[in-house]
This record gives structure tokens, C-alpha cells and sequence, in this order.
């Protein structure tokens, strides 16, 4: 089973647990509730590396949990915190695959509908065909952001190659000129000693451009 796969079913599996918190007696814990799952993102951040799926998979269901219980007790549709809702749509793109965000919206969906009195009209419904709509956004937020992250490893990956190949390089005709000077004999030493330096300098010249 592929990451995004298992990644889309514990985040569906989060929306539902955020979908029937408030009918459950746990409602009357809120506050605790979420002040734990806040002192968990907490020390998640703390102690591991962010760079970690697992890191992010953690942050990224307790978000979930959070936003979806906060909007589904405070009136779901009509909650006045409905729009957090696309914030964490956002959020996820970025913490997680971008292909998220669209299983994350279907579920969203699906549960709001769910979730929704008989003999609802258009206008209760349109918060929730908003979230079909700026899914291609957050869809299109995260491609690029991975790209970007990307492109940024593979350059910086790129810049510390070409600095320990020239560090390796420079270092060794240091050496030559150290030998040259300790064993100094005369001029033919200096041109050695010369053409060592002007060898470092153009060394450092061509790394500065292509920096």
C-alpha cells in the first residue's frame, strides 16, 4: 500500500473521529481534549526532526482533529470558524502529499452533507461546494511546494559537492606550497609556489560565479 494511500486513510479516519466528537459525552472535555493535543504537536516539534513524514503525519492529524472538532461543535455549516476548514485544506498539501488535500475535501464533503438537517436549502450547501472548488488550489499550492523543495535539496546538495571538491582541491596544492617553502631551493621553487597560488585563486574565482 502506497504512502499517500495510508496517509489519505488515517486522515479520513481523523475527520470522522472529528465528525462525531460533538455527539459524543467526550464534548464536555473540549478544552482538555484539545489542550493535550496541542502539548503533543508540542513536544512532536520539539524532539523530532520536522523533516520526518512521521513528524508531519502527526501534526497533520492532530490539525485535523482540532479544526474539524472546533467547526462541527460550533455548527458545523454554519460554524463562525467554518473557514479554518481551508486553512487546513492548505496545510495539508503542504505537510503532506499534495493529492491529499482532494481525499481530504471528498471526506470533508461527505460528512458535512452527513451532517446536514433535512429540507436544507442552497445556501446551506454552499459552504460546502466551496471546498470542491479551492481544492485545485491547494492541490496546485502543494505540487509547486514540492517542486520547490525539491529543486532546493538537489542545489543544495549541488553546492556542497562543488565546495568539498574544491576544498579537497585547494587543500592539496596548500600542501604543494608548504613542501615548496619548507624545501625552498630557489627559484624554480617559487614559480611552483606561484603557479600554486594563481591555481587557487582561479579556483575560488570560478566557484564564486557559478555560487
Amino acid at each position: 500500500m502506497s504512502k499517500e494511500i495510508i496517509h489519505s486513510l488515517i486522515l479520513i479516519f481523523s475527520i470522522f473521529l472529528g465528525f462525531i466528537f460533538p455527539k459524543s459525552n467526550l464534548i464536555k472535555y473540549e478544552l482538555q481534549i484539545t489542550a493535550i493535543l496541542f502539548i503533543i504537536l508540542y513536544l512532536v516539534k520539539k524532539f523530532f526532526k520536522y523533516e520526518n513524514s512521521k513528524t508531519r503525519l502527526t501534526e497533520s492529524v492532530i490539525f485535523t482533529l482540532i479544526i474539524v472538532g472546533i467547526v462541527f461543535s460550533t455548527g458545523a455549516t454554519q460554524s463562525p470558524f467554518f473557514f479554518l476548514i481551508y486553512f487546513l485544506l492548505f496545510s495539508l498539501s503542504l505537510l503532506l502529499e499534495p493529492i491529499i488535500s482532494i481525499t481530504s475535501t471528498i471526506a470533508l464533503i461527505v460528512f458535512f452533507i452527513l451532517n446536514l438537517p433535512e429540507n436544507q436549502g442552497l445556501k446551506d450547501l454552499l459552504p460546502i461546494l466551496s471546498l470542491a472548488f479551492i481544492t485545485p488550489f491547494s492541490l496546485f499550492l502543494g505540487k509547486e511546494y514540492q517542486e520547490n523543495q525539491k529543486l532546493r535539496l538537489k542545489n543544495q546538495k549541488i553546492q556542497e559537492d562543488s565546495f568539498l571538491f574544491i576544498s579537497l582541491i585547494i587543500k592539496n596544492h596548500l600542501k604543494n606550497i608548504k613542501e615548496s617553502v619548507e624545501n625552498f631551493l630557489g627559484d624554480n621553487d617559487l614559480s611552483n609556489i606561484k603557479k600554486s597560488v594563481n591555481r587557487i585563486e582561479k579556483l575560488i574565482e570560478k566557484y564564486e560565479k557559478n555560487s
